[in-house]
């Protein structure tokens, strides 16, 4: 059985989520936006131990908290392969002078994913998808088997992240959403980097992204 908790961090309120086994008391940390102790104890202090901690791109704001977290937990970091550049330059994950906190970040992360790659993590099977648009390299996580898709900022309750920072496209973005999620089962469950939670089949009903396709999709400046 699995649990799935958020918690929202930082000056964006960005969701972090913890996701547990309930068996295994095993748990894995999404997107670790600020305060790492405090999520690590989140995790220890209520039995569990986190294996690994996903993220589902490089902005700050998912990846301030991932430094004192790992000081203390020590477990691999998984990334898309495309947003290695971006974890690592402090420029285009914005949190150089003049963007988010002013201290400039550079990530290494231990799993650099392929599109399609599959994960088996803390009694779970997890498949990342690449959706490049809100960065390049971001990418979601779909749990098939509890119908789980950690989107990032790729989707948001009606709306989409936005594209206008370094890397981003909203023509790479409504491709994603359109060749690679859309087709999802309806009663998948799309757990976002901020706001609240959807399904796929409220996303195809509401949400205006989800209509572009083919020759329809829009210039890259919009």
């Amino acid at each position: 059985m699995i649990d799935l908790k958020r918690i929202v961090l930082g000056p964006i309120e960005t969701n972090v989520y913890i996701i547990t086994n309930t068996e295994t008391r095993e748990s894995i940390l999404v997107d670790p936006a600020e305060r790492g102790k405090l999520l690590y104890e989140n995790i220890e202090n209520n039995g569990n131990k986190c294996v690994a901690v996903f993220l589902t791109h490089g902005h700050f704001d998912h990846i301030t908290g991932l430094k004192s977290f790992n000081e203390l937990a020590h477990v691999p970091v998984y990334a898309a392969r495309e947003e290695g550049e971006v974890l690592k330059d402090a420029r285009l994950n914005c949190s150089d002078e003049g963007f988010g906190t002013g201290a400039p970040m550079s990530i290494d992360v231990d799993h650099l994913l392929e599109d399609g790659d599959e994960i088996d993590v803390a009694g779970m099977h997890w498949k990342m998808i690449l959706t490049p648009g809100h960065t390049k390299g971001s990418c979601c996580y779909y749990l098939e088997s509890e119908k789980i898709l950690l989107s990032g900022d790729t989707i948001f309750e009606g709306s989409v992240g936005r594209t206008d920072l370094p890397t981003g496209s909203m023509r790479e973005l409504l491709t994603s959403i359109n060749t690679k999620i859309k087709g999802l089962p309806d009663d998948v469950e799309i757990y976002p980097g901020h706001g609240g939670f959807t399904t796929i089949r409220d996303e195809k009903q509401y949400n205006m992204y989800f209509s572009w396709h083919g020759t329809n999709l829009p210039p890259d400046d919009i």
